[in-house]
């Protein structure tokens, strides 16, 4: 008889057939494997304009602590693409994905947390965090606005900035 782990397995292969595998990749404190699968239809099959795949992506991730797993997880995340689908293969695909949330987490979001300490505010209420998260938004499209005039870095242009200076900055054509 199989044990559970083997069934998972199986399970796994069956449900989940692998377009490409990524194999095991060692980042951030953590051992990391990716497999993707598409489907590719036409914008009618699909429903919705420019539409040319879906396309899934199994993430399984085993964290590390003292070079030993500690923790595993396992996520599914699922993807509309427009792309057609001879421009990029499996393997592509999977890089230019992740590609672009490499780029939104070390752009935006290490900004936000270095500059503003996102990550160490002490909001849990979800709607407070929303706002939080607008206004640093605000704040770092204000920063961009300016970019090309005095002000170094954000933090000292930050303590700098009132309120009078950011409305003239919001209401003027630039």
């Amino acid at each position: 008889m199989a044990s559970s782990k083997e069934r998972k397995s199986d399970c796994l292969k069956s449900f989940f057939p692998c377009g490409h595998d990524s194999g095991w990749v060692k980042e951030h404190g953590r051992l990391t494997r990716w497999r993707i699968q598409r489907k590719c239809v036409s914008p009618e099959e699909a429903g919705l304009c420019g539409c040319r795949q879906f396309v899934a992506v199994w993430r399984d991730r085993h964290h590390l602590r003292g070079g030993r797993v500690h923790k595993k997880a396992q996520e599914y995340s699922y993807y509309v693409s427009s792309t057609a689908p001879r421009d990029y293969d499996e393997a592509a695909l999977l890089d230019a994905m992740r590609g672009h949330w490499g780029a939104v987490e070390n752009g935006s979001h290490h900004r936000r947390d270095v500059s503003m300490g996102e990550d160490a505010s002490g909001i849990s209420k979800r709607p407070q965090a929303h706002m939080m998260a607008s206004l640093r938004n605000l704040t770092l499209g204000l920063f961009e606005r300016q970019k090309g005039t005095s002000a170094t870095s954000l933090p000292s242009w930050r303590r700098k900035m009132t309120t009078s200076n950011a409305i003239r900055m919001l209401t003027s054509k630039k």
